[in-house]
C-alpha cells in the first residue's frame, strides 16, 4: 500500500461579481413588479405578497457579501432572474468542462506535474451539466490524460467524497495520481425569485491533485484518513431531472430548483457534523485541539461557528476556521476546498488540519491531513 498526499489545489474564478447591493436592488424590483401585478389578489388574501430583501437580511442570515457568477446580466434582470448561458454545439467543449480544465491546469502547475503523470479524473459536483457522456471524461480528454474518469454527485460533499475515492485508487497502486475536479456552476439551479434563498450560491471550480506521497512535491499534505457518512433527508432537495419531461412538469415549478428547510438543516446537520469530525479525529489518535485548522464547508457562517464551538468548546478564531463564503457565497462542494486552497501555505511540517464538508443527503465527508 502507498501513502497518499494532496499535492496541490487549483481554482477557476468566474469573471463576474454580484454584490449584495446589486442583488437586492434587482430582487426588490422583481418583487415590486409582481406585487403590483397581483395587488388585487394580495388585498383579497388569495395571493401571497413577495417580501422585499435587504443587505442586512442577507448578511445576518448567511454572512455572504458577494458571489462570483458565470453571467450576471440575466440574474439581475427582473424580467428573467436567471443567468443567460448560451448552448454550445457538441463539437465545442462544454462550459463545465472548460472551467474544470482551467482549475485542473492550475493544480497541475502548482505541483509541477504534467498530464502524463495523472491516471484519472473524477468530476465531483452538486450539479452536472448533462447526464452523459461523463463530464470527467471530457475534462480528462481535454487535458490529454490517459486513463479513466467518471462523474459523481453527493451534493455539497462531492469534493470530499471524491478525495476518498481518489485515495482509494492511489493507495493500492491502481493509479499513481488522480485529479478531483469540482466545477460548481450553481447559479442556474438557484431560485433567484425566492427571498429566502436568492443570495445563497455562487459559481467556481476547484481541483485537487491526489497522488502517491513518494511522488509528491515537498510540503505536500499527507492524507492520514478519510471518512464518509450519509443519512437520507429531503430537507435539501432539487427534483429536476430527466424524468421531469415524462411527468409533464413545468420547469418553473418551485421544486425544480434548489429548495431547503433551512432551520431543520441547521439543527440537524451541525451536531451531526461535529460528532462525525470528533469521532474521525479520535480514531486517528487526535483531539480537536490537536488540529491547527479546520477547512469547513462554506454554506452559512452561523453553521460553521456552531460546529467549531461544539468541537473546541469555544468560538474558533478566523485562523482556526477560515471563512471564504463572504467573498464566494456557498459554492456547494468547492467551498471547503477553496478554504484549504486559500489558507494552508503557513502550515509547518507535522501540523494537522481537517477538511470537512456537509450537505444534502444528508452527507458528510472529512479528510485529515498532515503537512510533510
Amino acid at each position: 500500500m502507498h501513502r497518499v498526499a494532496i499535492s496541490s489545489t487549483g481554482i477557476y474564478i468566474p469573471p463576474e461579481v454580484i454584490t449584495n447591493e446589486e442583488l437586492v436592488a434587482a430582487f426588490n424590483r422583481f418583487a415590486e413588479q409582481e406585487n403590483s401585478t397581483h395587488a388585487a389578489a394580495i388585498a383579497a388574501g388569495t395571493h401571497q405578497a413577495i417580501p422585499l430583501s435587504s443587505v442586512e437580511f442577507i448578511e445576518k442570515a448567511s454572512g455572504i457579501k458577494r458571489r462570483y457568477v458565470m453571467e450576471k446580466s440575466g440574474i439581475l434582470d427582473p424580467q428573467r432572474m436567471r443567468p443567460r448561458l448560451k448552448a454550445r454545439p457538441d463539437n465545442e467543449i462544454s462550459l463545465m468542462a472548460e472551467i474544470g480544465v482551467a482549475a485542473a491546469r492550475d493544480a497541475l502547475a502548482r505541483a509541477g506535474k504534467q498530464p502524463q503523470d495523472i491516471d484519472g479524473v473524477f468530476c465531483a459536483a452538486a450539479n452536472m451539466q448533462r447526464a452523459y457522456p461523463a463530464m470527467a471524461v471530457e475534462i480528462q480528454t481535454a487535458l490529454g490524460i490517459k486513463g479513466f474518469g467518471f462523474d459523481m454527485n453527493v451534493a455539497c460533499s462531492s469534493a470530499t467524497f471524491g478525495i476518498e475515492m481518489a485515495v482509494n485508487a492511489v493507495k493500492p497502486g491502481s493509479a499513481r495520481a488522480i485529479l478531483v475536479v469540482d466545477p460548481e456552476i450553481t447559479s442556474p439551479h438557484l431560485a433567484w425569485k425566492d427571498r429566502d434563498c436568492h443570495f445563497i450560491f455562487g459559481d467556481v471550480c476547484t481541483a485537487v491533485l491526489v497522488e502517491r506521497l513518494e511522488n509528491a512535491p515537498a510540503g505536500a499534505f499527507e492524507v492520514l484518513g478519510t471518512r464518509l457518512l450519509t443519512t437520507f433527508s429531503s430537507n435539501i432537495r432539487n427534483n429536476a431531472g430527466f424524468m421531469s419531461r415524462a411527468e409533464d412538469r413545468d420547469p418553473e415549478d418551485r421544486d425544480q430548483l434548489f429548495y431547503q428547510e433551512g432551520r431543520k438543516v441547521f439543527k440537524e446537520v451541525c451536531p451531526m457534523a461535529a460528532e462525525h469530525m470528533s469521532k474521525h479525529l479520535a480514531d486517528l489518535g487526535f483531539t480537536p485541539q490537536d488540529v491547527r485548522r479546520f477547512w469547513l464547508h462554506q454554506a452559512n457562517l452561523a453553521m460553521n461557528q456552531l460546529i467549531s464551538r461544539k468541537l473546541l468548546g469555544r468560538d474558533a478564531t478566523p485562523e482556526e476556521a477560515p471563512v471564504i463564503l463572504n467573498e464566494f457565497a456557498n459554492t456547494a462542494s468547492a467551498g471547503s476546498i477553496i478554504a484549504f486552497h486559500r489558507h494552508h501555505d503557513d502550515f509547518k511540517a507535522g501540523e494537522v488540519g481537517m477538511i470537512c464538508s456537509f450537505g444534502a443527503g444528508y452527507s458528510i465527508g472529512s479528510v485529515v491531513l498532515r503537512r510533510t
